[in-house]
């Protein structure tokens, strides 16, 4: 079946306007609404090269990929872990009781994040079943990776020192930007026409913001959950990194500079997390 983009388009800016205006009713919901959609525009951006090649060389494809990577670790412990250890401190909690919570959490966040993709598995094979194509299938499974890390927008401003959050976007929506070029080009190397490719790639961030609609709108509803949350959000992006982004690399044959780069992206992190926040 032939992808009506025109359609597609107007769809989606239809359920970003929705969600918008109802967002726009809380602050904090309406930052986590504006961070998440500047990390989809990140994505977006980095389909923008496809437009002028077809393909990047492997190796700078896990360069980058191994840049998230380390950008997506600095933000899980300094942007999300820390501050949950640091609000369940000011709520009273002492420091072992502070780290079983914070570490339950984490736990959770990963064990939702595996349940999803066994949810997922399932629905790959029906839809293979029904003989949808392909394209669908990999979207999904990349908005299933852009999850955490639209969660994570959500909690840090439903919750966290708007410096902080913003922080914490500005580093998601740099790794996205290699991420949005990773997918369009991977789409464009299996045949997809080059329309289809960035329709797909910017389609793959649209799920951030509504995760960190969701996310945002949780922690606003109780503050309690805050720490949980935070915790949770850790969890699911490490999940994410250990199981699927930091295994691509090493399956290939640029294991060392992807490690060179993860280093450098956690670095860079840290740096603006502890400097500028």
């Amino acid at each position: 079946m032939r992808l009506s983009w025109p359609l597609v388009m107007l769809m989606v800016l239809l359920t970003a306007t929705a969600m918008g205006w109802w967002a726009a009713r809380d602050e904090r919901i309406w930052l986590a609404y504006c961070g998440g959609m500047a990390a989809a525009a990140a994505t977006a951006a980095g389909t923008l090269p496809l437009l002028f090649s077809r393909r990047f060389s492997p190796r700078l494809a896990d360069c980058c990929t191994g840049f998230g990577a380390g950008v997506m670790l600095a933000a899980s412990v300094f942007s999300l872990i820390l501050p949950a250890l640091h609000t369940l401190q000011q709520g009273g909690a002492g420091q072992t009781q502070a780290s079983l919570v914070a570490g339950a959490s984490v736990l959770g966040g990963a064990a939702l994040v595996l349940l999803l993709q066994r949810a997922g598995q399932g629905h790959d094979e029906l839809a293979r079943q029904a003989a949808l194509r392909r394209v669908w299938l990999f979207v999904l499974t990349v908005g299933l990776h852009n999850l955490p890390e639209g969660m994570a927008v959500g909690v840090a401003y439903g919750g966290v020192a708007p410096e902080q959050a913003s922080v914490l976007t500005f580093g998601i929506a740099l790794q996205d930007i290699p991420e949005g070029m990773i997918v369009a080009t991977a789409l464009r190397g299996i045949g997809y026409s080059r329309a289809d490719a960035i329709g797909c790639g910017i389609l793959s961030g649209l799920v951030e913001p509504l995760a960190a609609v969701a996310g945002a709108a949780l922690v606003a509803w109780s503050s309690t959950l805050l720490p949980w949350a935070l915790g949770a959000a850790a969890g699911a992006m490490l999940f994410v990194l250990a199981h699927e982004v930091i295994p691509d690399p090493h399956r290939r044959r640029h294991a060392l500079p992807a490690t060179c780069c993860l280093i450098i992206g956690f670095v860079l992190m840290m740096v603006m997390d502890t400097a500028l926040s």
